[in-house]
C-alpha cells in the first residue's frame, strides 16, 4: 500500500492540474470500488471548483466550493494519470504520455484547466467518498488518526508520550495510525535502522520513568523526519503497483538501507551485521541484529 511519501507526491503531482478548475463532467464507470460511490457522486461534483488539495495521513483531500471535501485514498494499486486534451499545454513537471491498460480506468474527471485525471485501480482496493469540510474531523475515517509525523507536533517528547507505559514492540507502535499517521512498513524499517532502534524494542522505553523523553526518542523523531522527506525529494518508493502521476517511478528504493534487504551487509559503517527478516503481526520487519538494539 502507498505510504505518506508516495501519497504526497501524488498530491503535487496532481495540484497544478486541479486547484482552481472545475469539473466539468466525471466519467464514473463502475458503482463501486472498496466501497460503493456516494449517490449522485458525478452529479454533485459537477461544476464544482476544487480551492486546495490537500493530504490527511494517507488520505487526498479536495476542498470544493460548497464546503464539501472529495475525500480519495488509492488502497493498494490505485493511480491517477494526468492527461493534457487536445490544445491544452501539460501541468506542472509530472505530465508525461503514458499508457495504462484501460480496463481499469474506473473514474475520469474533466476539469476546466484542460486537464483529464484518470483514476485507476486493478485490486479496486481504493474508494472516494464526499464529506462536509465541517465533519471532516469527527468522520469515521479521520476521528482516530494520529499526528502528522512531516508536523511540528513530532518531536521526542511527544514519542515519549505517546508510546509511554507500551509493551508493545515499537515497530507496532509506529504502524499504529491512531497515534501517528501515515508510517508505513516500509519508513519504519528505515527510520529504525537509522536510529539504531531494535524493531523488537519495547515502545515504553523511549519515555524516561519521570515521563520525560530519552536520546533515543529525539533521535527517532529526528530520522523519520528525515527518512519521509528524502523519499518525498526522490519521488517516493515504488513497490509492486505504486507509479507516480506521470507514470513514472519513484526511486528511493534504490537507497534502502535495510527494508527488503534480507542478508545483506549492514550499511552502517564499522558495523559488520546482515540485515534480517523476522515477521511481526504478519508483516515483515527487516533490521540489523547487530547495531539495532
Amino acid at each position: 500500500m502507498p505510504e505518506l511519501p508516495e501519497v504526497e507526491t501524488v498530491r503535487r503531482g496532481l495540484a497544478p492540474a486541479m486547484v482552481g478548475a472545475r469539473f466539468e463532467s466525471i466519467d464514473q464507470r463502475r458503482p463501486d470500488l472498496r466501497f460503493p460511490f456516494p449517490t449522485d457522486f458525478a452529479q454533485r461534483l459537477t461544476g464544482r471548483r476544487i480551492e486546495a488539495l490537500g493530504r490527511r495521513a494517507k488520505y487526498l483531500l479536495a476542498d470544493l466550493d460548497d464546503a464539501q471535501v472529495l475525500v480519495m485514498h488509492l488502497g493498494m494499486s490505485g493511480s491517477f494519470r494526468v492527461e493534457a486534451r487536445e490544445g491544452t499545454e501539460a501541468f506542472g513537471t509530472y505530465y508525461h504520455d503514458t499508457t495504462k491498460d484501460s480496463v481499469h480506468d474506473h473514474v475520469v474527471f474533466e476539469l476546466s484547466s484542460g486537464a483529464r485525471i484518470v483514476y485507476n485501480d486493478p485490486r479496486r482496493f481504493g474508494f472516494m467518498q464526499i464529506i462536509p469540510r465541517a465533519d471532516l474531523a469527527e468522520h469515521a475515517l479521520f476521528k482516530n488518526v494520529g499526528l502528522e509525523p512531516l508536523g511540528n507536533e513530532l518531536d521526542g517528547h511527544t514519542l515519549a508520550r505517546l508510546f509511554a507505559g507500551k509493551a508493545a514492540p515499537l515497530k507496532a507502535a509506529l504502524l499504529d495510525q491512531t497515534l501517528v499517521a501515515g508510517l508505513g512498513n516500509i519508513y519504519v524499517c528505515e527510520a529504525l535502522h537509522r536510529a539504531g532502534l531494535s524493531p523488537r524494542r519495547a515502545a515504553g522505553t523511549l519515555a524516561r520513568k519521570d515521563g520525560g523523553a530519552t536520546e533515543r526518542a529525539h533521535l527517532l523523531a529526528r530520522v523519520i523526519r528525515e527518512v519521509l522527506e528524502e523519499a518525498l525529494a526522490a519521488g517516493g518508493s515504488t513497490l509492486r503497483d505504486h507509479r507516480l502521476t506521470d507514470g513514472t517511478l519513484g526511486y528511493f528504493q534504490h537507497t534502502f538501507r535495510v527494508y527488503d534487504r534480507e542478508g545483506d551487509a549492514c550499511s552502517r559503517d564499522g558495523c559488520g551485521g546482515l540485515v534480517k527478516r523476522i515477521v511481526q503481526s504478519g508483516r515483515a520487519s527487516f533490521y540489523c541484529g547487530t547495531c539495532q538494539r
